[in-house]
């Protein structure tokens, strides 16, 4: 199980593990914090907060037999009041897959 927390988790990424932790019981879960790389952008201007763009790895028994699309759905309705707040997170990269999913691909 493959579910390791970074050595500096802020509060979204926090809050990010627990939902998928808790709704899809992931046998792993990778949450990269990119926002470092997107604060040039001018859609960022102004913007305080350094948890803004995320990629997530997330391989779950729950994703089997649900089409890709469902189960990005599924994780943006768990975050949803994030994604909305402008100080939330502004992007968010998934790639969503079954164990056997992630082991074909390996």
């Amino acid at each position: 199980m493959s579910l390791q927390p970074a050595s500096k988790e802020g509060p979204i990424e926090k809050l990010i593990r627990e939902r998928i932790t808790q709704a899809l019981e992931p046998t792993s879960l990778k949450i990269i914090n990119e926002s470092h790389l997107h604060r040039h952008h001018a859609a960022m201007k102004g913007v305080t907060s350094v948890e803004t763009h995320f990629r997530v790895k997330i391989v779950s028994e729950k994703f089997d037999g649900i089409r890709m699309i469902k189960r990005h759905r599924e994780v943006y309705r768990l975050l949803a009041d994030k994604m909305k707040a402008s100080d939330g997170i502004h992007a968010l990269a998934l790639d969503t897959k079954t164990p056997a999913e992630s082991i074909a691909t390996q």
